[in-house]
């Protein structure tokens, strides 16, 4: 018998990173320019510009990670339109955001669990997801 996903995460790369998360790892979804960490693992889901986004993966895997805290840069905040920023933190509900300088955010990436690259053109819009 071949059991087939229906619902939720159907890459099997993402559902395999994703349950090696454990309390208090952390998972990086980044943006298409995000530089490569060869020290984690990554997977690339970018296809085309902004095919997936960075908040399309985060709506995607919020129901089989539960997150506890998210860390962006501060220059997300900066450099994008109020509509933009305001539509990310309002996808972010009650888990608390912190905003960090870009270089220190890039700092806790060899820290990951593993990375998820999209192809989202959105300046900054790359975050760390610490799981609960």
């Amino acid at each position: 018998m071949v059991i087939v996903l229906k619902t939720g995460i159907l890459n099997p790369a993402i559902n395999a990173l994703l349950s090696r998360v454990r309390h208090t790892n952390t998972l990086v979804i980044a943006d298409r320019g995000f530089p490569y960490w060869p020290q984690i693992e990554t997977i690339d889901i970018s296809l085309l510009d902004d095919v997936p986004r960075v908040l399309d993966v985060f709506k995607a895997i919020q129901s089989n990670f539960v997150i506890g805290k998210i860390v962006m840069a501060e220059e997300f905040r900066r450099v994008n339109s109020v509509d933009t920023v305001r539509s990310c933190e309002q996808c972010f509900g009650n888990i608390p955001a912190i905003f960090e300088p870009h270089l220190h955010l890039k700092q806790l990436v060899p820290l990951a669990v593993g990375l998820i690259r999209t192809g989202d053109t959105t300046q900054y819009a790359n975050m760390i997801l610490e799981s609960a």
